[in-house]
Parts: structure tokens; sequence; C-alpha cells
């Protein structure tokens, strides 16, 4: 231990003797620590926003999603009672704690201009966890939702704007024009998924049935949306398969995964750049450091013969000229890591890269270790081939010097 901090203090010793020129290749390294840093942060942070908008979209790792069509004009189609009734009935026997019907139809809704056909998607309480439902005003739909005597609803920024964008606590009430006018309640305001969206509303299975909107859904067709454990998940679409086969003859049956990760990791791809980049740069910076190392050796070829003649091994050799290289590129290193976490975590920076999130991840520890890490293997590799030369340095040569 003794030797290793002598070590230590000698190479930041030899680091001050010769700062000006060492300074030069340590700004070099810790420049691309930052970029490197940098580059693995952003892409962290690219790869949240990009799975916050897939899981959206198609349900958290792992959804499995049920889908059930039938024929209207068959006799041996079950109705969509029995496909509810049956559906309700594999949610309970396998114990899935987060589940949702989903149905999607066209519901006409009364706005201050007129009267407007809106989408309606039918779903259960579970949905919004399920795919990460953002409401920006009031809430989504709790449990006891079903009860009301008014229908819930909750609906997009478009739907809010075209309802004349109404007090949620005061005057909440919205018409629909079904079977019969029925007065609906918006108790929560999702953000647009994109510009210029069209007018949307959520609508929970029961008020939908009691209302007298949804029904069968486009074509027959009714889905469950399941939110399972990854590693089971390849297992129970074939179970489920095989058990609403048997269950629904006369009915069109698919079960699939429909979230991201489905077929693979989507960002391997992004993450095999990213690392591609990372190690060029790391690269360029360990040629401009060895460079810099081997120039310094050859000046020091006097100091180190004396140091040999007063009795100086090759190993204590080695390891001060290799340490001199590690010390310098680890403080360089922190430089890099911490002015990485300043761009990465600058506000207009995450607003950029992931602009979709509503609250930004930590900067990854794994990003910052393997900028302190690397720099600190580019510092022996660096340091190791000098290290080689200056115990090869003899007495006579220090000599003739």
């Amino acid at each position: 231990m003794t030797a290793f901090i002598s070590a230590m203090v000698e190479a930041w010793s030899e680091l001050r003797i010769h700062k000006t020129r060492v300074l030069l290749a340590l700004i070099g390294v810790a420049l691309s620590v930052a970029v490197l840093t940098t580059v693995v942060g952003v892409g962290n942070l690219a790869r949240e926003g990009i799975r916050l908008d897939s899981e959206r979209n198609g349900g958290r790792e792992a959804t499995v999603s049920v889908s059930i069509y039938t024929d209207a004009g068959s006799a041996a189609s079950p109705d969509a009672a029995r496909v509810n009734e049956i559906l309700d009935a594999v949610v309970n026997r396998y114990g899935f704690t987060h589940a949702s019907h989903l149905q999607q139809a066209q519901a006409r809704f009364q706005f201050p201009s007129g009267v407007q056909n809106v989408e309606l998607t039918v779903v259960d309480p579970p949905y919004g966890t399920i795919h990460r439902v953002d409401v920006s005003k009031g809430a989504w739909f709790a449990p006891d939702d079903a009860e009301r005597l008014a229908p819930a609803v909750v609906v997009n920024e478009a739907f809010y704007t075209a309802a004349g964008r109404p007090n949620l606590v005061t005057e909440p009430q919205v018409e629909i024009l079904g079977k019969s006018s029925v007065t609906a309640v918006i108790i929560g305001v999702m953000p647009d998924q994109y510009p210029e969206a069209m007018p949307q509303a959520f609508m929970l299975t029961e008020a939908a049935a009691a209302v007298g909107v949804g029904g069968d859904g486009y074509g027959g067709g009714q889905e469950l949306r399941v939110w399972v454990p990854t590693g089971m998940s390849e297992e129970l679409v074939q179970v489920l398969n095989a058990d609403l086969v048997q269950q629904l003859p006369g009915a069109h049956v698919g079960v699939y995964r429909s979230d991201y990760a489905a077929y693979g990791d989507p960002f391997a791809v992004i993450q095999i750049a990213v690392s591609g980049i990372a190690a060029l740069i790391l690269l360029l910076g360990a040629v401009g450091l060895l460079n810099i190392s081997m120039v310094t050796v050859r000046y020091r070829v006097r100091e180190i013969g004396i140091r040999r003649s007063f009795g100086a091994t090759s190993g204590r050799i080695f390891t001060g000229v290799m340490m001199e290289s590690v010390v310098g590129t680890t403080v360089a290193g922190a430089v890099g890591v911490m002015l990485a976490v300043a761009i990465v975590k600058n506000p207009l920076v995450e607003a950029q890269v992931a602009p979709g999130l509503d609250a930004y991840p930590a900067f990854p520890v794994e990003a910052a270790l393997l900028g302190l890490g690397s720099a600190v293997l580019v510092g022996a590799l660096a340091g190791a081939i000098p290290a080689l030369v200056a115990i090869r340095v003899k007495v006579i040569d220090a000599i003739r010097f």
C-alpha cells in the first residue's frame, strides 16, 4: 500500500513538472471522455423517450393482446355478451391484475359548433396503467367511475377545445347523442398525440353499454389487453390462444404481444451505433495521449538513467511512468464526466431529445462509470508503452544523452 501511495505522489509530482505538455494531452482526454459520456447519456435519454412513446401506443413490456372477431351473419359465431363473459372468466382464472377490454367505436357528441362524430375508445380503468396514459387536467378513470349515473369520459385536447374548454369542476358536462341523449361528465384531459389531432374520447365499458355506444366495435371485433411478466409472455400467448380457440369455435381468435419489445429489443441498433461512436472517440483520445507520453519519456532519459544508477528497479520505473498517465487521465476523466452531466441534464437538451417525458430520468450511473473507467483504461494503455520504453533506459544512455 505504501509503494502504491508513493507511486501516486511521484506521478502527481511529475505531472506538475511537465504540466504544460501534459495539460494539452489531458484536455484532449477530458473532451473525449465528455463526448463519450454525453453520447451515452443522450442515447439513454432518447431511448427513454422512444420507449415511453412506444408504451403509450402498444403497452408496457410485456402486453398481450387478445383479439376476437365474430361474423354477425353466422349462427355459430358467439355474440358480444358471450365473448365478454368468456374474456372476464379468463382474466379471473389466470389472476391477471392489469387487464382491460378495448373496443373502437364512433359516438356523436354535441359541441357548441354542432354535432360531431368522435372516435370513442371503450376501456377499463387498468388501460391507463398498461398504456401509461398521461392526463394533463383532471384524472384518469377510477374503479368506481363505472357506477356514476352520468357516464365519465376522458378526452384529448382537441375534444376539450371543441367542447369550449369548460371548467372541469363547475361545468364539465357534454352531451352524447346515442339511442337517447345522455349527459356525460369530462373528468380528465389528455395531451394530443400529434399536432392537429382529431377529437378523441375514452369511456368505461360499463358506461358505454349503458349509454348504448360501442356495441360490438368495428366489424364485430373485441379486444383484451393484459400486462403480464415478460418472462411468461410467450407461454401465456400459446396457452391463451389454445384456451380461447376451444371456447370460441365460431370466432377468429388472435393472441399476440403488442408492446414495443415483442420482436426483440428495438433499440439494439441504436445502442450499437452509439457504442461504435464512443469507441472511436475514445481511440482518438488514446492516440493523442500516447504521442505526448512518448515525447515526454524521450525528454526524461537522463532523469530515468540517474534513478536507475541509484538502484531504482524496472518495476518501480514502469509503475512510476504508467501511473503518471493514469493519474492524469483519471483527473481529466472526472472533469469530462462532470461536463457531460451538465450538458445532458440541461433542460434545453432534455426537451429536444425526449420531449414526451414528464419526468426526466437521472443521469445514468453506468454512463458516468463508463466515462471514468474509460479514462483510467486509456491512461493505463497509453502509459504502458512509454513505460516499457523507460525500463529499457540504461545508465550509459543517461551519460550519453
